[in-house]
C-alpha cells in the first residue's frame, strides 16, 4: 500500500505544479513552459497507469482491500482530470491563442500573481538556499519552479540553492511582486 500512496502523492503534487505552470505559460504566453506542462501530462498518464496496475495487483493479493482501493482509483481519476485541465490551458498557448485580450483580461483579475524573474549576479538571492531566504515569510512569494541549464526544477526543496542566471517562476500576492522582482535584480538589498 505504501507504494500506491507514494505514487498518488506524486500524482497530486505534479498536478498542482502543472496548474501553476499552465497559468504561468498563459500569463507570459510562453510556449516553452506550456510544452513542459504537456510533457508532465504524458508522465502523469504513465503514473496513473502504474497506480491502476498496482491497485489491481493488491486487489488480487488482498481481496479485502478492494473497497479501499476503489477510493484510490477515484482519487487518481480526479487528479488526472486536473492534470488534463492544466494541459488544456497550456494547449491554448501552444496553439498561439494565449495573447488573446479576453484571456489576458481574465488573468489580470486574479488576486494572485505569477512572476518570472532571472537572478542577477548582484542579487541577495544569489548563492542562498530557499530555506535561508524564506521568501514566503519575507515577501509572500513562493517559488514554484526554477529553470537552470535549460531544465526545470518543479517544486524546489527548501535546500535548493539559487544561482545567478536561474529563472524563477513564483506566485504570491500582487503587492509582493515588485519587492520580489527587486530582490532578483539586485535593486532590493535586504529581506
Amino acid at each position: 500500500m505504501n507504494n500506491i500512496e507514494n505514487m498518488l502523492l506524486e500524482l497530486k503534487d505534479t498536478s498542482e505544479f502543472m496548474i501553476d505552470l499552465a497559468y504561468s505559460s498563459l500569463i507570459y504566453n510562453n510556449k516553452e513552459i506550456a510544452e513542459e506542462v504537456e510533457d508532465l501530462e504524458r508522465k502523469m498518464d504513465v503514473l496513473s497507469e502504474d497506480i491502476q496496475e498496482a491497485v489491481v495487483n493488491l486487489g488480487k493479493q488482498q481481496p479485502e482491500e478492494i473497497a479501499k482501493m476503489s477510493v484510490v482509483i477515484r482519487m487518481q481519476m480526479a487528479i488526472e482530470d486536473i492534470a488534463n485541465a492544466a494541459a488544456s490551458i497550456a494547449d491554448v498557448v501552444i496553439r498561439g491563442l494565449g495573447d488573446h485580450p479576453v484571456i489576458q483580461m481574465s488573468i489580470q483579475e486574479s488576486d494572485v500573481t505569477i512572476e518570472k524573474v532571472v537572478i542577477d549576479e548582484k542579487s541577495i538571492m544569489n548563492g542562498h538556499s530557499l530555506a535561508e531566504l524564506r521568501l514566503g515569510s519575507h515577501c509572500g512569494m513562493y517559488i514554484i519552479a526554477i529553470k537552470r541549464d535549460g531544465k526545470f526544477i518543479y517544486g524546489p526543496s527548501k535546500d535548493e540553492v539559487l544561482h545567478a542566471g536561474d529563472l524563477l517562476i513564483a506566485k504570491g500576492p500582487d503587492e509582493a511582486a515588485d519587492f520580489f522582482i527587486g530582490l532578483a535584480d539586485g535593486s532590493e538589498t535586504e529581506l
